[in-house]
């Protein structure tokens, strides 16, 4: 067992590999198997997990820096970037960065048979080019290789221009503190550094982007979800929640008990800690230090090397991806350096 940042973890040595997989606090783990015990003993109602919903709700709004009523729950973040790129007008102009995370792009890119168009750019150059698009979508961190978008520049775009901008949080959020209130709509899934179960994502949408087409519309987003199970008329919620998809419970109830924990503590001295694992590692290894928690290496057979050594890392892009979570430790660095020398 591990302990950091006031909680418990059931971490292996050498797991680096969070950009994957988050490993939950033992207590998160704990909450869901005891519903996974419930469930099997026909002791819960679908009503009962309303307040994990709401909870895990809260806690991603609280992460970046909004309010929960801004926020519409679903289970994966491809789904929700989808609800996004329905809706943007015939012939929209995309600009995403070169060699981004697919669920980021695939979404617009499928809307090609109405004219919108996308066009890839260095991730450094996204903000050069941001003013000639209709809409910025960009992951905060790069998955692939731990890169950090310039939120500021970014922003700066936005205030002067009618460019929209959707960011994906899904390998910054739980490490990377974040104040995302002025984008457009900010998209996150909780399997990977908010520690939480696979099945649960959030859209937090500012009252000033487009209009979302509600196409998954469906009971959950209802005004009272418990009375419209049935037959018209259409009755959506007011705000974000007319945009939530059916809650996968078990997966709210990991959220809950894993993001809330997260939301309390302090973000700046989690990415002081993450990014400086990552750094360390990179000095060991002559590469300049990045400030993010992700890392990506070309050393020859570096997986191989590092499986062997009993580190957990994944392939990526041609490349070794390791990822430094709030549970890891300098231990892990050494692991991690020994493999690769």
């Amino acid at each position: 067992m591990r302990e950091a940042f006031g909680s418990t973890f059931d971490v292996p040595d050498g797991y680096l590999n969070t950009a994957s997989i988050g490993i939950p606090p033992v207590d998160a783990a704990r909450a869901v198997a005891d519903s996974v015990a419930r469930w099997g003993s026909g002791l819960d109602g679908p009503k009962d997990f309303d307040p994990a919903v709401a909870t895990a709700r809260a806690a991603f709004a609280r992460l970046i820096g909004t309010t929960a009523d801004r926020v519409a729950i679903g289970s994966t973040a491809s789904q929700l970037v989808g609800l996004v790129a329905a809706s943007l007008p015939a012939g929209a102009r995309v600009l995403v960065a070169a060699n981004e995370f697919t669920s980021v792009v695939f979404p617009f890119a499928a809307q090609r048979d109405r004219g919108v168009r996308v066009t890839e750019v260095e991730l450094s150059e996204i903000a050069e080019h941001a003013a000639d698009h209709d809409v910025v979508a960009v992951s905060v961190v790069q998955s692939s290789d731990g890169r950090i978008a310039d939120l500021d520049a970014l922003r700066q775009v936005a205030a002067a221009n009618s460019t929209r901008v959707l960011l994906d949080v899904t390998q910054a959020l739980g490490w990377l503190p974040l104040q995302l209130d002025w984008a457009d709509w900010v998209v996150g899934a909780a399997y990977k550094w908010l520690l939480s179960p696979r099945g649960a994502a959030w859209l937090a949408v500012h009252p000033d982007a487009p209009e979302i087409r509600p196409s998954s519309a469906n009971w959950y987003a209802g005004q009272d979800p418990w009375s419209s199970t049935y037959g018209l008329p259409l009755r959506l919620a007011d705000g974000a929640r007319a945009l939530d998809l059916s809650p996968t419970w078990l997966a709210q109830v990991g959220a809950a008990a894993a993001m809330d924990w997260l939301a309390g503590i302090d973000m700046t001295a989690v990415a002081k800690h993450c990014a400086g694992l990552a750094d360390e590692f990179r000095t060991a290894l002559d590469l300049p230090a990045a400030g993010s928690a992700i890392v990506s290496v070309q050393v020859p057979d570096a997986v191989s090397k590092l499986t062997a050594a009993g580190v957990a890392c994944a392939a990526r892009a041609g490349r070794a991806r390791l990822s430094f979570h709030l549970y890891n430790t300098g231990a892990d660095v050494e692991r991690a350096v020994l493999a690769l020398r």
